[in-house]
């Protein structure tokens, strides 16, 4: 074989931060030592993997192709010495998960994981859906729980369980009395939403085709808590999912709004990279997600 598992570590150490400097440090290693790896790698081959502007390395289009099946195979190399050392203990898993179920279902059962395999660690990131689904096609995270509908080649997507959005409004909003919106009160409500390219925003949007133009969109927000805020000072109407309002109705603040003409139904995904090695660690977590207080909590 004319590559080893140390020159791909350091191919995609250098793709990941387009700096040599940063990619040696990452290894800990000289950077002369992983400059003269990476251009053995090339020479090897006779091919060029990055575009080089001064100190900046920027991956090609074939760096770009191999990249994929090289963090594969580094990944079930580290998996296979994972099983060496430990058998079939399970070591580190890497989940992000979209704004909604991070913050109010996967802490939960990171939790439960971690104590459950206590020679594990779990790194949980915690973005909108489109820095999730960007993580999860570029390795960086290994597993991705979001909240949205996506369509991408690179991307395994499986059903998780079913949520739905829920429309809500202050306590002291006209509203608030009545409980149920027409047609007409959609279009005449202030709205307060999550920012377009979060799975909330996707489905909000998707209930709403037909009127979406015509609606008054006064506030778009990253954080849901920073909606809740927002609606219980009574600046408009919201719509998030119902797993992030149940305490809030459960204690009066806000208060729920049927909405009979309009399906907010969805369901939530996990998402794998296609090439993705699926580790011990990774199929625990899946069998955690599903079982039924995750799943029919």
């Amino acid at each position: 074989m004319k590559y080893s598992l140390r020159q791909l570590e350091i191919f995609l150490a250098t793709a990941h931060h387009e700096n040599l400097t940063l990619a040696a440090k990452e290894l800990a290693m000289s950077q002369s030592a992983a400059s003269e790896s990476l251009k053995t790698l090339e020479q090897q081959f006779d091919i060029q993997l990055f575009d080089r502007a001064g100190k900046s390395l920027k991956l090609n289009e074939l760096g770009q192709a191999l990249r994929v099946k090289a963090e594969a195979l580094i990944n079930q190399a580290k998996a296979l010495e994972n099983d060496f050392r430990l058998h079939t203990d399970i070591g580190d898993i890497k989940v992000g998960a979209s704004l909604s179920i991070g913050n109010y279902l996967a802490v939960n059962i990171v939790a439960q994981f971690m104590g459950e395999n206590p020679q594990a660690t779990v790194s949980l990131e915690v973005e909108n859906m489109t820095a999730i689904v960007h993580k999860v096609k570029n390795f960086t995270l290994d597993i991705g729980l979001i909240e949205g509908e996506i369509n991408d080649a690179d991307i395994d997507t499986q059903f998780w369980r079913k949520d739905e959005l829920v429309a809500f409004c202050s306590p002291n909003h006209p509203l608030a009395q009545r409980g149920t919106l027409t047609e007409a009160d959609l279009l005449n409500a202030q709205w307060i939403l999550r920012e377009p390219g979060s799975g909330t925003r996707q489905t909000f949007d998707w209930a709403m085709r037909g009127i979406l133009p015509e609606l008054s969109i006064a506030i778009e927000l990253q954080h849901t808590e920073a909606i809740k805020r927002a609606v219980e000072a009574n600046l408009g109407v919201g719509c998030l999912s119902k797993i992030t309002l149940e305490d809030a109705f459960k204690r009066g603040t806000l208060v729920p709004l049927a909405v009979p003409s309009r399906n907010f139904e969805r369901n939530l995904y996990f998402i794998l990279h296609k090439d993705k090695y699926i580790s011990a660690g990774i199929e625990k977590w899946l069998a955690l997600c599903q079982s039924p207080e995750y799943v029919n909590p």
